[in-house]
């Protein structure tokens, strides 16, 4: 397809997806932008958030939990290169509430050996992952 370009998402430890794609909207560390076929040569820190790819054809939208990383784009080729990502479809919803519910109480018991910063970090990880379940659909 003349306006497509690919799409390959690795993770630490797998490569999660990989195919061709007409958009693409990332969550920078900056904030989101999209990338188009013939996007300008870009390399961007990712921040937890949602990616959301727009495969050709009919196919629904793929949206991915990430956990930061890094993404590469050039004109024909995006690679997200994920310190974690997940699938929409494959986030296991009771597991994502138990990680939820243990960082806020982590967070309300802050002080003494309660790393904080970590917590949060948790915290934003679960709700993004839960936030992703939800748009299961879209």
């Amino acid at each position: 397809m003349p306006n497509s370009f690919s799409v390959d998402v690795v993770a630490a430890d797998k490569k999660l997806y990989s195919a061709e794609a007409v958009s693409l909207v990332a969550p920078g560390a900056d904030g989101s932008f999209g990338v188009l076929r013939g996007h300008a040569p870009l390399v961007a820190a990712l921040k937890v958030g949602e990616l959301v790819i727009t495969p050709v054809g009919n196919q629904p939208k793929k949206i991915i939990a990430i956990s930061g990383g890094f993404i590469e784009v050039t004109q024909v080729h995006v690679e997200v290169l994920a310190d974690a990502a997940e699938l929409a479809e494959q986030i296991d919803l009771d597991r994502a509430r138990q990680a939820r519910e243990r960082a806020e109480a982590r967070l309300r018991q802050a002080g003494g050996d309660i790393d904080v910063a970590r917590a949060e970090i948790a915290l934003a990880r679960a709700t993004n992952r839960l936030r992703v379940a939800e748009r299961r659909g879209v």
